[in-house]
């Protein structure tokens, strides 16, 4: 059986993005969701970021969880 350490370290890194600790304290600075929109509404991202995100929430897959916690941060 596999384990899978998903955290937001591991989800840049899925997304294709830097996973250093200051590159996502710093994207987390620079970016933002309004009030109502949804975290793969965002324009920040690509369209396959997009896509894997909606269809992890979507599969409520092992992602799910820290996407969650993403979409949180994004709104503070």
């Amino acid at each position: 059986m596999e384990t899978f350490n998903h955290n937001l370290s591991n989800l840049f890194s899925q997304l294709g993005l830097n996973n250093s600790q200051s590159f996502i304290e710093s994207f987390l600075c620079e970016h933002h969701l309004e009030q109502n929109e949804t975290l793969t509404e965002a324009s920040f991202w690509q369209p396959a970021q997009k896509r894997f995100l909606k269809e992890s929430q979507e599969q409520d897959a092992d992602w799910s969880e820290v996407i969650d916690q993403l979409d949180t941060l994004l709104r503070k």
